[in-house]
């Protein structure tokens, strides 16, 4: 099953460092050019499905000004389910990009009328 681009990006962000939730927040919108922005609720809730599927498990907690932060790490399995779905993509944007390619080719352009050279 393909993974919901916000779940794609948590991993991702989990991939080099362990990382507390403001920070997975920080890295998911940067890792996405802003396009993926979490909310606490969001996050959390993924957090712990991506927990208990054993995708990410805790690294460690400490306590900053009072706040108990946790740290999430990637774990082995998921970072071959993360693996996978890359490779996934990876491969619809090869099919993607060589249609793109087919079609300039006779001379169609991309998405434009070629009678009239507007979408």
């Amino acid at each position: 099953m393909p993974l919901r681009e916000p779940t794609f990006f948590i991993l991702t962000s989990l991939t080099t460092q362990p990382l507390h939730g403001y920070g997975i927040v920080q890295a998911v919108a940067a890792l996405s050019g802003d396009r993926v922005r979490l909310q606490a609720g969001t996050l959390y809730g993924a957090l712990d499905r991506l927990k208990d599927d054993g995708w990410i498990e805790l690294d460690r907690e400490e306590v900053v000004d009072g706040r108990l932060r946790r740290y999430y790490r990637l774990t082995d399995t998921g970072a071959e389910v993360l693996a996978g779905e890359t490779a996934r993509l990876r491969a619809n944007a090869d099919t993607a990009a060589a249609a793109l390619r087919a079609r300039a080719d006779r001379g169609l352009g991309f998405g434009t009328n070629p009678a009239t050279g507007l979408a």
